[in-house]
């Protein structure tokens, strides 16, 4: 099971690498950079003329030397050894490829084919030395040993690949001391083992489709009793989630148990190797369609949960994305399978992976909006600044959500026309949403008539700050009139408070009659609301006293004698005199009159 995960992660990452490939296929640069490596890859490699036998590859070295053994033609499977210098006698060597075939008929194991490598080089980086390739196990005398190939030099130079001296010298030349007989040997009929079909007694083929059989009954007995039984021991197994989690993995499971159960069966029968070869690789195939079935029914699962969730809160746009998710996921499982597939029995997928990149590339410059819009529209689902029937403002766009698609998002203005925004500039812009705000923002200024006396004034602060307080849908915190500005036509009054109410048509109902109770207040202080407007007195000119003018006139130059003009800086002790002599709050005031700090200061 550890070569067949090697093997799915792998392929995996060949299809993960496919995938980042068209991501970033947008940057033509970086991609004329890998055809330009991939083609000096090309180059380098040297090129040898082919093996009558197939040897330049460990997978071919393999294969050949099933091919042998399964014609009987012993003398043609020892040419796919080393020759071991202590043999001199050439029979010894025929010896040696039948006592090969024996040990793994009886005690050992080959891996299947696909996961042997098929490159002159063999596998690299399984810490065995670029010149060994580990291919399977085997037994002798309890003792557990790899089955190694070694990279050896042909006649012209190039790779040839036999099996190894180590592995050979493991190999006992009493075929007899193997093993005993198995146990297929024992039970079936002489007729089965004398009759043969592609070198192999019709026993062990027959065995093979029992134990198939077999296995895949003694797995499905297993994974109903475990979906019975958990329920019991487990009460949340009962319940969504869990127990759809549990079902997702059921058939997948089955077939694993079921492929685990062919293969320990087919080798505690005996059944012989060629046998077991043929079927090695439908057996990973297998694997690999129970994990992308497992893959497959978890997508299936959470989507679907995530799609009832979505819709029981009316999020149609996050039920439109979930779709397109599952779609887009199924797809690319579908496309995974089909190369994993492909590549276990043997077709190069390497150029159709490089079609699919330059395709991917043409399909992500063509396609650059749509996946943006996409991205856009999964952003506001994760997100969710916005839902159907929220009112907000996007850009200059002011209106009601009315959809929210996987493309654009459609907006009802207040004009009632429809405005369509494409997802990945909706997402983009600032994004402004009245729905949900807690409380709405009561801020009016009243500009006052100039003759407005300041008594008025204070007397319009109290009363109206008083309505704020006294108002049951206003927010006392904060909740302030101020005198702010003497403009160029008025005397400003600025109101800041916050109103309670649950939409937008209550706070105007409430700003209405806060409206009206202030103009009311204004009205009854005896000033009014100012205009903008221009004055023009005609009246006759009083020069300015004389009497007054002198009066200053002798102060000042009292202080320039005394040497205490305070221009163009006032003297430090004179500031500290200053200090604190101007009472705030005024005299008069409510808080004056409770205010005990400065009068202490004061006395």
């Amino acid at each position: 099971m550890l070569y067949f995960k090697k093997q799915f992660s792998k392929y995996f990452f060949l299809f993960l690498c496919f995938i980042l490939t068209c991501i970033a296929s947008q940057s033509n640069a970086q991609g004329n950079l890998l055809l330009n490596d991939t083609a000096e890859n090309v180059k380098q490699e040297p090129s040898w003329p082919n093996d009558t036998l197939g040897r330049r590859t460990p997978r071919g070295t393999v294969e050949g030397f099933i091919k042998a053994v399964s014609q009987e033609d012993y003398a043609k499977a020892a040419l796919y050894l080393s020759i071991d210098s202590t043999l001199k006698r050439k029979q010894d060597r025929v010896l040696q490829a039948q006592g090969l075939q024996q040990l793994l008929d009886q005690k050992g194991n080959i891996f299947p084919y696909s996961m042997i490598s098929d490159k002159e080089e063999g596998q690299q980086g399984d810490n065995l030395g670029e010149n060994f390739d580990h291919i399977g196990d085997a037994t002798v005398d309890k003792d557990k040993f790899e089955i190694l190939l070694e990279n050896t030099k042909g006649s012209d130079g190039g790779p040839i690949w036999l099996f190894s001296i180590q592995t050979i010298q493991r190999i006992p030349l009493q075929l007899d001391s193997v093993s005993s007989a198995p146990l297929l040997s024992k039970l079936a009929p002489k007729v089965l083992e004398e009759n043969k079909w592609r070198g192999v007694p019709l026993a062990h083929w027959m065995a093979m489709l029992l134990i198939i059989i077999v296995a895949y009954l003694l797995a499905l007995g297993i994974t109903k009793a475990a979906i019975i039984v958990i329920p019991l021991f487990w009460h949340k197994a009962r319940i969504e989630p869990v127990s759809g989690i549990i079902t997702a993995f059921a058939l997948p499971i089955r077939l694993y148990l079921a492929v685990w159960l062919f293969v320990i069966g087919s080798r505690q029968a005996g059944i012989y190797i060629i046998v077991r070869q043929r079927f090695s690789d439908i057996t990973v195939v297998v694997l690999l369609v129970a994990v992308l079935l497992l893959i497959w029914q978890l997508v299936d699962f959470v989507s679907r949960y995530a799609e009832r969730r979505l819709a029981r809160h009316g999020n149609q746009a996050g039920v439109s994305a979930v779709l397109f998710l599952r779609r887009a996921a199924k797809i690319a499982l579908v496309i995974m399978c089909v190369i994993m597939i492909l590549s276990t029995f043997g077709f190069d997928v390497t150029t159709g992976l490089a079609a699919l990149g330059i395709g991917g590339i043409a399909l992500a410059l063509g396609a650059q909006k749509t996946v943006e819009n996409f991205v856009g529209s999964v952003t506001l689902i994760a997100d969710q600044p916005v839902r159907v029937g929220d009112f907000c403002k996007v850009g200059d766009v002011v209106g009601t959500v009315e959809q929210i698609g996987m493309r654009s998002t459609r907006i009802r203005t207040l004009n009632r026309t429809i405005v369509t925004i494409p997802n990945g500039e909706f997402s983009s812009n600032m994004i402004e949403n009245y729905a949900h705000r807690d409380r709405f923002w009561f801020h009016p200024t009243f500009g006052l008539r100039f003759e407005t006396t300041p008594d008025q004034i204070r007397y319009l602060l109290v009363e109206l700050r008083s309505v704020l307080y006294a108002h049951p849908k206003v927010d006392p915190s904060p909740a302030r009139v101020r005198f702010v500005e003497i403009g160029s036509d008025s005397l400003k009054l600025e109101v800041f408070a916050y109103v309670h109410a649950v939409n937008f048509d209550q706070f105007l109902e409430i700003q209405e009659d806060l409206y009206l109770r202030m103009m009311d207040i204004i009205t009854e202080s005896g000033t009014g609301f100012a205009f903008p407007s221009q004055t023009l007195y005609l009246a006759k000119d009083h020069a300015p006293s004389p009497e007054k003018a002198e009066e200053i006139h002798e102060k000042v130059k009292k202080w320039r004698e005394a040497g205490d003009m305070p221009i163009p800086a006032f003297n430090p002790d004179y500031i500290d005199d200053l200090k604190n002599t101007i009472p705030y709050p005024p005299e008069g005031s409510s808080v004056y009159k409770n205010d005990n700090s400065f009068k202490d200061e004061k006395s």
